[in-house]
């Protein structure tokens, strides 16, 4: 089993920047594949970002590209969501998850329990 919990939502106006951040514990974080996901009201869960065991690849909705970086700090055991130049369609509750897979094919095996993202205009 792998704990997730998010942390770093919030209200924030259009153009602003938040950073999330994931804490995993459990089994061993470097281990797996961590992915960021976001749920908007009456919309289904879609994938935002994932980044690969070691850090060396990632992969983005292109929706979010260029403006979202994701990264993680295996010493750590954190994944985060670096969003700048947020806009209201970024409102969202994000979601992390932890599971397998390659680069634009993740597979979610556990988790967190979501952190509210609401981007005003």
């Amino acid at each position: 089993q792998v704990q997730l919990v998010e942390s770093g939502g919030g209200l924030v106006q259009t153009g602003g920047s938040l950073r999330l951040s994931c804490a995993a514990s459990g089994r061993t974080f470097s281990n797996y594949v961590m992915g960021w996901f976001r749920q908007a009201p009456g919309k289904e869960r879609e994938f935002v970002a994932s980044i690969m065991r070691s850090g060396s690849s990632t992969y983005y909705a292109d929706s979010v590209k260029g403006r979202f970086t994701i990264s993680r700090d295996n010493a750590k055991n954190t994944v985060y969501l670096q969003m700048n130049s947020l806009i209201p369609e970024d409102t969202a509750v994000y979601y992390c998850a932890a599971g397998s897979g390659v680069p634009g094919r993740f597979r979610a095996d556990y988790w967190g329990q979501g952190t509210q993202v609401t981007v005003s205009s």
